[in-house]
């Protein structure tokens, strides 16, 4: 007997009520099996439209909730998240195809950020000057913008949207979260966890879509902001058709992250690093290291311990505890990683190790790591984000020529550099054009008290995310001066106050 299951309809959820009524919708498979899992809707410019309005009316109401309350809410959807983190985590790699070990992983990092919103009394606290100008005070005060678009990947799917959301509806604004539509159900989860945690319905709305949803959003004149993870053209083109229409806008975009191995450096420590950054989540990390910096003579015997480490690694489902990678998130995706080898190969480049011929398993979207030598500028494999389990050794004979490599790529997201010198760390810190640098650390994604960001092409716009910046991105400051005159002191003066 055959049985036919049907896949699993992924709601929007909007005011509180899920929707499922939209005629467009995208499959949704699970990587490690390549089978269909879901159908995801795709909602076009009038559901959008609907979504904005109701998270506008919700927002007013939204705005003069106390900051003390809305703290509870941080506090609570902490709690109800690390008590079902494992079901999350589940959901997680069902559709993404991550370890559960590197979901959970995820799902940890994302709750820096709403441990350190849960503090939002602090952040949220203005200024004020006394006795300005004789009898003038002055006082400052940070208030939200009214509805934000968050636009976020597929390759953290609770974690972005954590970096956001968490913030925005903090700072007392409604969110407009577009989840991708390759791993959508754990938007939809985070919306039910934040209602659990007592937020009112209407602040989150979860709306699924394409292009045509996420365009519907940059024009909205009700969206004020919008914030946005993923690629570098995509980023762009999400900055200047956002900022065009007078929004807010921080649209992080690609990498290629580059680590250096001084001479002196730990080999073993820095092989480890090598390959935990280059291949974790099958690469698909925008902080992923993607080039290995050789400096002086050691890329042999440092490519010849991650070959070493790479033969260990199972490959596999990442619900098996036993996996170390799983899938990439679509056959796409797979065979877009596939053709950089080929490209390298072509170019003049050294495969170490081919992806395309280790043992995977016969179903999902599998490949293997592979090892590239002898990369250099203007190969496809070193110029463009390959985002997948493929790691380039560019060797180079000393630290400046290390840095000016690195300098003169366009991308500037994160960096590093294996040394036992602190003279040579803290010159790379000072000279290196990176927005976030590891010292003996290969993914240096800052705690949530801190920023993530890069710089050049890795971010459009001005502010990066979470942490401080994000709560200056999702206020507006107002500044009020008042005076209090006796009746006796009023007089008619047409020029332009002073002292």
């Amino acid at each position: 007997m055959t049985i036919t299951l049907t896949p699993t309809l992924i709601p929007h959820v909007i005011g509180g009520l899920e929707f499922t009524d939209d005629d467009r919708r995208a499959p949704v498979f699970n990587p490690a099996t390549g089978e269909q899992t879901g159908e995801v809707l795709l909602a076009d410019p009038a559901r959008v439209d609907a979504a904005v309005r109701i998270a506008a009316d919700a927002q007013r109401a939204w705005r003069r909730v106390g900051l003390a309350k809305r703290s509870h809410v941080m506090f609570r959807l902490r709690e109800y998240i690390e008590q079902h983190r494992d079901e999350l985590a589940r959901i997680i790699t069902a559709e993404h195809g991550k370890t559960v070990d590197d979901a959970i992983g995820e799902i940890v990092r994302g709750l820096e950020n709403v441990e350190f919103c849960a503090g939002l009394v602090h952040h949220l606290k203005g200024e004020y000057a006394e006795q300005v100008s004789t009898d003038i005070d002055v006082h400052q005060v940070r208030q939200p913008l009214g509805v934000v678009a968050c636009i976020t990947p597929f390759n953290f799917p609770v974690m972005v949207p954590l970096w956001m959301v968490t913030t925005a509806i903090a700072a007392g604004n409604a969110v407009i979260l577009k989840p991708s539509e390759r791993d959508p159900s754990a938007a939809v989860w985070l919306a039910h966890a934040f209602r659990a945690a007592g937020l009112p319905d209407g602040i989150l709305t979860v709306v699924h879509g394409d292009k045509v949803a996420v365009d519907a959003l940059l024009d909205h004149p009700a969206v004020k902001a919008v914030s946005f993870v993923g690629s570098t053209p995509i980023a762009r083109y999400i900055y200047s058709r956002a900022a065009e229409q007078g929004k807010r806008v921080q649209a992080l975009g690609g990498a290629k992250n580059h680590m250096i191995v001084m001479p002196d450096g730990d080999l073993d420590a820095a092989a480890d690093a090598a390959v935990s950054a280059a291949f974790g989540a099958a690469g698909e990390r925008c902080m992923a290291i993607s080039v290995l910096v050789a400096v002086g003579g050691i890329a042999d015997e440092l490519i010849a311990r991650i070959r070493a480490r790479m033969a260990r690694l199972a490959i596999g489902d990442g619900a098996d505890p036993a996996t170390d990678m799983g899938p990439l998130i679509t056959q796409q995706a797979r065979d877009r990683v596939a053709g950089f080898i080929d490209g390298a190969a072509a170019q003049g480049a050294t495969v170490v190790v081919d992806g395309r011929e280790q043992q995977v398993p016969a179903e999902g979207f599998f490949l293997a790591p592979s090892l590239i030598d002898d990369v250099r500028p203007g190969m496809r494999v070193y110029d463009e984000e390959i985002f997948g389990p493929v790691l380039s050794v560019v060797r180079v004979d000393g630290y400046d020529d290390a840095v000016d490599l690195i300098n003169a790529s366009p991308y500037a997201n994160g960096t590093a550099i294996f040394t036992r010198d602190g003279n040579a760390a803290r010159s790379f810190e000072f000279d290196i054009e990176v927005g976030m640098v590891g010292v003996n650390v290969p993914i240096p994604v800052p705690v949530g008290a801190f920023s993530f960001g890069g710089w050049k092409d890795s971010l459009f716009g001005d502010t990066h995310m979470y942490g401080p910046e994000s709560f200056n991105f999702y206020t507006r400051r107002k500044v009020i001066t008042t005076r209090w005159p006796h009746a006796t002191d009023s007089q008619v003066s047409l020029g332009f106050p002073t002292n």
